[in-house]
């Protein structure tokens, strides 16, 4: 991913340097199994330990410009000072003995970033409900005006699909984090079992139940298909914002920083760039997606058509979302509302939305269904057409204004008329 994009935290997760210390830290735990089980002499171990230094991405650069192999660079490199001792390093070990349970490592330190970014984006989502639980604004439906809503309800329903991705972030994790150190072909011909469960056990993951040198890759398809998911949320959050943000709606905005430039021709734009470029990013990690769906088939065992892809989609992804939940947590937080805009739209199509209470009112009063219906869309569309405001076409039409008096009406065309029972969907929002 690009520095634009990049925050310093999920950087460092895919850091050369880090990785190596992972590749590291994985080398000498198998070295001290090794050791328990009478292999490697106390001395060795020893020697080890004291002289093994931060592997120096430069030197193994060096090396690997001659090996074309990067576990067997860093090895060299990680040997260099250790000496004689070295050559208990990658005992009975495959290069995906490393490569994997590193590569679990770093995606369990991605997803506990990526988790507390989702967290902290669902309080800001749900308190942000809870503030506008009240605030009436039209709901709709193909984009066209339906009936009443409140704000809050709408950010309800963000904060509830929120949580949703936070559990989903947690299952991935623990689907990732596993690691295997089983050889070559995964029967643990040249490795005892004993050093997998001793490795993963110290560095906090699971063992693979089953290997075949590598970890299969319907675990890191699920990963990045649930990153997906949650960058779907944050991309249909933008996008809603956008349409509430644009001139002739103007319910709700981003924020918009002090020195802030909208335009460089125009200085009175105020554009949705926050918003924009979580959509757009949104695209990335579900393209990511397909790719990692596609590494789950491998030849036989094992072949390397998926590493040259998790080289680029695994950091993509992760560092992506993690900066698509630091903007959709600024603009969520910082987002302007204008309650006084949504009770104008509301009232704009002059009664319209309240066509769905008439026609049970005229229900209730005798009326077949289709004969309600036809009345009550026969009055609409007077309306529609710039016509009197609706309660008037409605009193106007026939077999309306003998069912429904103008009092009656004047109770269905009120917004708490059709609120009084979301109070339950923020009692369950605040019970989270």
């Amino acid at each position: 991913m690009i520095p634009r994009y990049t925050l310093p935290e999920m950087g460092a997760v895919w850091d050369e340097r880090s990785k190596f210390r992972h590749w590291t830290r994985i080398e000498l735990l198998a070295v001290e199994a090794w050791n328990v089980l009478g292999v490697v002499p106390d001395e060795d171990l020893a020697a080890i330990r004291e002289r093994a230094t931060e592997v120096d991405p430069a030197r193994v650069a060096e090396i690997e410009a001659v090996t074309d192999h990067d576990v067997i660079a860093f090895l060299t490199a990680l040997g260099e000072p250790i000496g004689e001792a070295s050559r208990w390093l990658h005992y009975g070990m495959t290069s995906s003995d490393l490569l994997d349970t590193a590569l679990a490592l770093q995606l369990a330190e991605a997803s506990d970033l990526l988790i507390a970014k989702a967290e902290r984006l669902f309080e800001t989502i749900r308190r942000r409900a809870l503030e506008f639980r009240d605030t009436v604004c039209v709901g709709r439906s193909h984009g066209v005006h339906a009936e009443p809503t409140t704000f809050g309800l709408k950010l309800a329903v963000w904060a509830f699909e929120m949580r949703r991705n936070v559990e989903r972030l947690r299952r991935a994790r623990s689907t990732v984090a596993v690691g295997q150190l089983s050889g070559p072909v995964g029967t643990y011909a040249s490795i005892d079992p004993a050093v997998e469960a001793h490795v993963c056990a110290a560095l906090g993951l699971s063992a693979a139940e089953a290997s075949t040198q590598i970890v299969q890759r319907d675990r890191h398809a699920e990963f990045v298909s649930v990153l997906a998911v949650t960058a779907a949320t944050l991309e249909k959050i933008g996008v809603e914002i956008r349409h509430l943000q644009r001139t002739e709606v103007r319910e709700a905005e981003e924020p918009f920083g002090a020195g802030q430039k909208g335009s460089s021709s125009m200085p009175h734009k105020r554009n949705p760039i926050l918003c924009e470029r979580i959509t757009g990013l949104a695209r990335v990690v579900r393209a990511d997606a397909t790719a990692a769906l596609e590494n789950v088939v491998l030849w036989h065992e094992r072949d390397i058509s998926h590493s040259s892809v998790e080289r680029v989609i695994l950091p993509d992804a992760t560092i992506a979302l993690d900066y698509m939940l630091h903007l959709a947590i600024r603009v969520v937080d910082g987002m302007r509302v204008f309650p006084e805009r949504m009770r104008a739209n509301v009232d704009a199509t002059r009664g319209l939305v309240y066509s769905g209470n008439v026609l049970l009112a005229l229900v209730e009063a005798g009326l077949t269904r289709e004969d309600a219906y036809a009345a009550v869309q026969a009055a609409a569309m007077k309306t529609w057409e710039g016509g009197p405001p609706f309660k008037e076409t409605l009193l106007a039409e026939p077999g309306v204004g003998d069912k429904v008096k103008p009092e009656l009406l004047d109770e269905i065309m009120d917004p708490a008329a059709y609120l009084r029972h979301t109070g339950v969907i923020f009692e369950r929002l605040s019970a989270l």
